[in-house]
């Protein structure tokens, strides 16, 4: 009779003896060396949150991540935003929202779709296509359209920033819980 750690052993499957891969150090303390620009993020930060609806807020910041594969920020907004109500579900089906649909408001939709938009600015020949925005409008009024475009240009800086100086993930914890 085969047992489940002579299936493990022959399909190579983790097994608890293995050991994960070494974490990579940071490159570069961003904060320490140029406090000022960093404290001018957190201002940005702080002035985009604001004003939008934190659920949606939340799935623009790890859509983006997930695009630019920004590991510290997935770990940090996924945090956050299941420590505030968000389902595993939904966060899970987000790398693949297109085919999830059902699993979003329409008005996430158009957030999401924008993100992308946004975020891909060099994938198509028009960087934002008319489409895209047009959809974003039935949704949101302008001033709600500029806090999104808002939110988005500001994950994408974090990813940036958190991806050139190697920000090393999964030591995130959640103010809120």
């Amino acid at each position: 009779m085969t047992s489940q750690t002579d299936i493990i052993e022959t399909t190579g499957a983790a097994s608890a003896k293995e050991e994960y891969a070494p974490e990579e150090a940071p490159r570069l303390p961003l904060a320490e060396r140029v406090p000022e620009f960093y404290r001018a993020m957190l201002h940005l930060e702080r002035a985009t949150a604001k004003d939008i609806d934190p659920t949606l807020y939340h799935l623009i910041k790890i859509r983006a991540s997930q695009i630019n594969h920004c590991a510290f920020c997935i770990d940090m907004h996924t945090k956050d935003a299941l420590a505030e109500g968000e389902t595993v579900e939904r966060i899970v089906q987000l790398s693949a929202w297109g085919e999830s649909r059902h699993f979003y408001t329409e008005k996430e939709l158009a957030a999401l779709e924008l993100t992308e938009s946004v975020t891909l600015l060099t994938d198509g020949p028009v960087p934002v296509p008319d489409e895209v925005y047009a959809r974003a409008a039935a949704h949101f009024d302008e001033t709600e359209i500029a806090r999104v475009i808002s939110a988005i240009v500001v994950i994408n800086a974090w990813n940036r920033i958190a991806i050139s100086t190697r920000m090393t993930p999964g030591h995130y914890t959640p103010r809120s819980a």
